[in-house]
C-alpha cells in the first residue's frame, strides 16, 4: 500500500474530491432552489434516488475530465508539477479558469431551467443571436451583481482548498516508494479513472463498454426526475457535438401515405412528396357579408393553467373567463414547441418549428415562407410588437414571407419604453387602435398583435389605466401555479389589458365586424397545478397547453370545441370563417373539415435540444418516443397516474399515434425548406 504515499496520487484524488463535492453541492441547489420538486417526496420513489446517483456519476465523470491534463502534468518523466515551479503556475491558471467557465456555465443552466423548465443545451446558443436583448432582460429580472459575487466566492473559496491542498501534497518531502508499489497504483489508478469515465459497472463488457449517457437520466419518463440527473457542463458538450440534419426524407417517405391522408393532399406524389392542397370558399363563411377584419392576439407566457376558465382557482383572468363564455372557447389546444419566436414562426407559416438548436426564423435561408395571410387579399396586414422587431429575426419572416405587411415596432411608438421588451401591452393596444381607425371603412385589416408585459422582468407600469397588483402570499399563488407573485400579477395585468382592447375595439368601430383569436404562446414556469389534471405536470404537456378563443361578436355563436386543435390550424380555420379560398402547403388544417384520421391528433414536441423527445397529442392520449422513433409510449391523459404506458390497453390507438407522430415530425423538417417561397 506504499503507493498511497504518492504525492501526485494524493494531490489528484483530492482535487477531485473536492470538485466532486462542489458540483453535488450545486445540484442540491438545483434541487432546493431551481427544479420545482417537493424534497419530502423524494424518499417515498426510489427513481428519484437512482437518477440523483446517476447525476453524481456525472458529476464524477467532470471532475475526473478536468484533472486530466494536470495528471499529465504531474506525471510526465522530469519536467512536471513536482520539478517546475512554471508548471505549477500554468497549473494554477488553468485550474481558475475550468473553475470558472464550470460555474458561469451552472448559473446560466439555474437560469435557463427556471426561465424554461429545461437544463442547458445547444439551443441556449439561439440567445446569443440577440445578445442585447437577452443581457437586458437578464440584468432587468436577476440580481446580475449578487449572483456575480457569490459565483467569485465560490471560486475563491475552492481555489484556495486546491492550493491549500497543492502544499500539503505536491510541497511535502518525498517517500520512497518501491517500484512495484508504484506499479500497483498506477494501474490501480488508470482502471479508476477508466471507470470513472465510463460512469458504471453493472453489465460490463469489457469488449464493448457502454459509458453512462445523458440518455440514462431519462429512465423514468418524467422529465422533472430527468432533470436532476444530468450534469449541465456534460449535457451542453454533448448537445453541441452532434451534427444537425435538416431532415431525414427517408423517413418522410416511409410515412408519407398516412401524413398525406392527414392532410388530405389532393394528388399524393411519394417521389415529390407534394403536401398541397386547395380549399373552396366554405358555406360557413361570411358570403354576402361585408369582408371581417382578423385580429391574432398572442398572449405571452400564457398557458391554461393560469386562466380561469381552465381552472385556476385565484380567478386571474376575469376579462379572458368572461369571452371564453362569448366565444369558441378551445379546451385542447397546444402549441407544438415552446417558445414565443417558434409560436410565430408557426402561426404565420403553419409549419412547426422543430429545429432543433437555433429557432427557425434565425435561419436566413429559409425566412421567406410561404403563409396563408397572403390568401386574405385586398386586406391591410399590419404586425405590431412593443419592442424589438429583430428579436429572434422576427422581422425577416414578416417582411419576406406577408405581401404589403406594414410593422411596427418600438421606433414608431410614442409612449415609454417600460422594460427591455418595449412599451407596455396598454400602450401597445392604445396606439394600435390610432393606426387601425386609419385604415379605410372598406377596407378590411388582418392585424398580428404581440404582446410582452406577461414576461420576466414582470414590469407593472406606473400608468395603466388604474390597474391594481393584489398583494397575496407567496404560498397562495404557488399553490394555484404561479412561482411568485409579481408572475401572477403580471397575468391579472395581461387579463386587464386585454379587457381594454375590447374596450377600445369597440370605441373604435370595428369590434362588431372582426375576428379575434387569442392565443397563449407557451405556458410559462409554474410551481404546482393541483387544479389541473395530474398528466399536464407529470407528462410535461403544460408547457405546450395554451388558451385559445376565438370571439367574433358579428359571425360566431359560442360554442365550446373539445377535439385537439393546434397552433398550425389557427390560419386554415380563420381563413375558412373569412370566406377565403386557399391553397396550403404545411401542417395546418381548417378545424371546421373532417379530420381523416378519425380523432384529431396535434404534433408536439415535448422536449427541446438535440435529442428532443417528440409527441403527438388528442384530446384522450399522449403518444410520446425519442426523435428516432425508440421508446414510444402510451398516456391517458385523465389518467390519476399518467406515466402509465397503456399500450398495451389500446394497442390499435397507439400504433396509429406511433405512425402519425413520426410522420408528423419529420414531415414538418421537410416542410420547413419546402414551404419556402420562390
Amino acid at each position: 500500500m506504499g503507493w498511497l504515499q504518492s504525492r501526485r496520487l494524493r494531490f489528484g484524488m483530492g482535487a477531485i474530491a473536492l470538485m466532486v463535492l462542489l458540483f453535488a453541492l450545486l445540484r442540491l441547489v438545483f434541487l432546493l432552489g431551481f427544479s420545482g420538486v417537493d424534497v419530502r417526496a423524494i424518499g417515498d420513489n426510489p427513481q428519484w434516488l437512482q437518477t440523483l446517483g446517476i447525476g453524481l456519476r456525472f458529476d464524477l465523470r467532470l471532475a475526473v475530465l478536468l484533472m486530466l491534463p494536470l495528471a499529465l502534468l504531474a506525471w510526465l518523466p522530469r519536467w512536471n508539477l513536482l520539478s517546475v515551479p512554471a508548471l505549477r503556475g500554468l497549473a494554477r491558471v488553468y485550474l481558475l479558469l475550468a473553475l470558472a467557465v464550470v460555474g458561469l456555465v451552472y448559473i446560466v443552466d439555474f437560469g435557463h431551467y427556471a426561465y424554461l423548465g429545461v437544463r442547458i443545451n445547444a439551443t441556449v446558443l439561439r440567445y446569443l443571436e440577440d445578445a442585447q436583448i437577452s443581457r437586458q432582460m437578464v440584468w432587468q429580472t436577476y440580481p446580475v451583481l449578487w449572483i456575480a459575487l457569490g459565483w467569485l466566492a465560490v471560486l475563491g473559496v475552492w481555489l484556495y482548498a486546491l492550493l491549500r491542498l497543492e502544499r500539503v501534497t505536491l510541497d511535502r518531502a518525498p517517500k520512497t516508494i518501491r517500484r512495484r508499489s508504484v506499479v500497483v497504483g498506477a494501474g490501480l489508478g488508470l482502471v479508476a479513472v477508466l471507470l470513472a469515465l465510463l460512469g458504471r459497472v453493472e453489465n460490463l463488457n469489457l469488449e464493448n463498454p457502454v459509458p453512462l449517457r445523458w440518455s440514462d437520466a431519462f429512465f423514468s419518463g418524467n422529465g422533472q426526475i430527468a432533470a436532476l440527473g444530468l450534469n449541465p457542463v456534460l449535457f451542453l458538450y454533448d448537445t453541441l457535438k452532434v451534427g444537425q440534419s435538416q431532415f431525414d426524407e427517408a423517413q418522410v417517405r416511409q410515412h408519407y401515405p398516412v401524413v398525406a391522408r392527414y392532410l388530405g393532399v389532393d394528388r399524393p406524389d411519394l417521389q415529390k412528396l407534394n403536401f398541397q392542397r386547395e380549399q373552396a370558399v366554405q358555406p360557413y363563411g361570411v358570403a354576402g357579408r361585408p369582408a371581417p377584419n382578423v385580429m391574432f392576439v398572442m398572449l405571452e407566457s400564457l398557458g391554461t393553467s393560469a386562466v380561469g376558465a381552465y381552472g385556476n382557482p385565484l380567478n386571474p383572468t376575469p376579462n379572458l373567463d368572461r369571452l371564453a363564455s362569448q366565444s369558441w372557447f378551445f379546451k385542447h389546444f397546444y402549441v407544438p414547441v415552446t417558445g414565443t419566436a417558434k409560436t410565430v414562426w408557426a402561426s404565420i407559416t403553419g409549419v412547426p418549428d422543430v429545429t432543433r438548436q437555433e429557432t427557425a426564423t434565425r435561419n436566413p435561408l429559409i425566412t421567406r415562407q410561404q403563409t396563408l395571410i397572403n390568401a386574405f387579399t385586398n386586406y391591410q396586414k399590419l404586425y405590431m410588437i412593443g419592442g424589438n422587431a429583430g428579436w429572434a429575426n422576427i422581422n425577416a419572416l414578416i417582411r419576406q414571407s406577408i405581401d404589403g405587411a406594414q410593422l411596427y415596432d418600438e421606433s414608431h411608438w410614442r409612449s415609454p419604453l417600460v422594460d427591455v421588451w418595449g412599451v407596455s401591452d396598454l400602450d401597445l393596444f392604445k396606439e394600435g387602435d390610432r393606426i387601425l381607425r386609419a385604415v379605410p371603412r372598406d377596407q378590411p385589416f388582418f392585424a398580428y398583435v404581440q404582446t410582452s408585459g406577461n414576461h420576466r422582468p414582470f414590469t407593472i407600469p406606473k400608468d395603466n389605466d388604474g390597474f391594481k397588483a393584489q398583494d397575496l402570499s407567496l404560498e397562495q399563488v404557488q399553490a394555484a401555479g404561479s412561482r411568485s407573485v409579481e408572475q401572477y400579477n403580471a397575468v391579472r395585468l395581461l387579463d386587464f389589458n386585454i379587457g381594454r382592447l375590447m374596450e377600445i375595439a369597440k370605441a373604435g368601430g370595428y369590434y362588431e365586424n372582426t375576428i379575434f383569436v387569442f392565443f397563449g404562446d407557451h405556458n410559462t414556469r409554474i410551481s404546482q397545478i393541483p387544479h389541473m389534471p395530474p398528466a399536464f405536470e407529470q407528462l410535461g404537456l403544460e408547457s405546450n397547453h395554451v388558451p385559445l378563443l376565438i370571439h367574433a361578436p358579428g359571425l360566431l355563436q359560442s360554442k365550446v370545441v373539445e377535439e385537439a386543435v393546434g397552433l398550425a390550424d389557427l390560419l386554415p380555420t380563420v381563413a375558412g370563417m373569412a370566406g377565403m379560398p386557399f391553397s396550403n402547403g404545411a401542417m395546418g388544417r381548417d378545424i371546421q373539415q373532417p379530420a381523416p384520421e378519425g380523432e384529431r391528433v396535434v404534433p408536439l414536441v415535448l422536449r427541446e435540444g438535440t435529442f428532443p423527445l417528440i409527441g403527438g397529442v388528442t384530446r384522450h392520449h399522449l403518444l410520446q418516443m425519442q426523435h428516432d422513433g425508440s421508446s414510444p409510449t402510451l398516456h391517458d391523459l385523465a389518467s390519476n397516474t399518467p406515466l402509465e404506458d397503456v399500450a398495451a390497453q389500446n394497442p390499435e390507438e397507439f400504433q396509429r399515434l406511433v405512425e402519425l407522430t413520426r410522420g408528423l415530425h419529420e414531415s414538418a423538417r421537410l416542410m420547413l425548406y419546402r414551404n419556402v417561397r420562390e
